[in-house]
């Protein structure tokens, strides 16, 4: 595991939790300057995605040492956490777990999907094999390249490191990861004490995710924005800039 701390140290705390296959440099790099200005950065990667060479054990095994790394060095509190994508698996347990305490929660437009294992080894089994086909052919890369910047508007160089995550990461950290994240299930109605629960809704991956989250939180605060899965981190200032100044409403609201 890897955690880097930076930013204004004498602001809020925010842990930076990235998504399937990346590394937070990757996922975070085009916001990381803009909040870096404001707030004492947490940035996190996992085992298996942190270049030391270990194989991504299990969401729970993570969970654990991400909880272990704010008691020892956070008295057990942090203000904020933000998870993109499979990142807001972790961001759930922690709140729902109740080992450590952070004041707000803040989801990037997860889908939050479960499932028992039979069927999570069965999409495992057709996803992992796809996301690792990515750069096996030039063909393959153009072709990927061209979605990417087509559905989240990404630039040449924000696509080119995306793409690269899938090949620079052990097939193995990769499966597990996606794996054990429809394993670990979140409760209903998770409702803490003094924390809240913030929830970036792309609107463009559909109604269903928006049920998922008044499912899983109680009375969840829930923002709208007009836009594709996580595009606020690869596709420009036009969708950046307004969730950024939301995760500063979310981040001074009283808990």
């Amino acid at each position: 595991m890897q955690f880097e701390e930076f930013g204004n140290m004498s602001g809020k705390t925010l842990m930076l939790l990235p998504g399937t296959c990346c590394d937070w440099q990757t996922n975070f790099q085009k916001v990381i300057p803009t909040l870096s200005e404001k707030y004492h950065l947490i940035c996190v990667n996992y085992d298996g995605f942190d270049g030391s060479g270990d194989i991504f054990p299990d969401m729970i095994t993570v969970t654990e040492k991400i909880e272990d790394y704010i008691i020892k060095n956070h008295g057990g509190r942090i203000d904020g956490a933000i998870g993109s994508s499979l990142g807001s698996s972790f961001v759930g347990q922690l709140i729902m777990r109740k080992k450590i305490h952070m004041d707000h929660g803040i989801f990037g437009s997860p889908d939050l999907d479960q499932s028992g294992k039979v069927s999570a080894w069965l999409q495992s089994k057709l996803v992992v094999p796809l996301l690792t086909s990515f750069t096996k052919s030039e063909k393959k890369q153009k072709k990927t390249k061209d979605s990417l910047k087509k559905i989240f508007l990404m630039d040449d160089e924000a696509a080119d490191e995306f793409m690269a995550c899938f090949s620079k990461f052990s097939p193995e950290s990769i499966k597990n990861e996606y794996y054990t994240d429809l394993l670990t299930h979140l409760e209903d109605d998770i409702n803490v004490e003094h924390t809240r629960a913030h929830f970036i809704y792309a609107n463009k991956m559909g109604e269903k995710y928006l049920n998922r989250y008044k499912k899983y939180f109680h009375d969840p605060d829930i923002r709208e924005f007009n836009m594709q899965h996580e595009q606020w981190l690869f596709g420009g200032e036009e969708y950046a800039l307004p969730v950024l100044k939301v995760i500063d409403e979310f981040m001074e609201m009283p808990v």
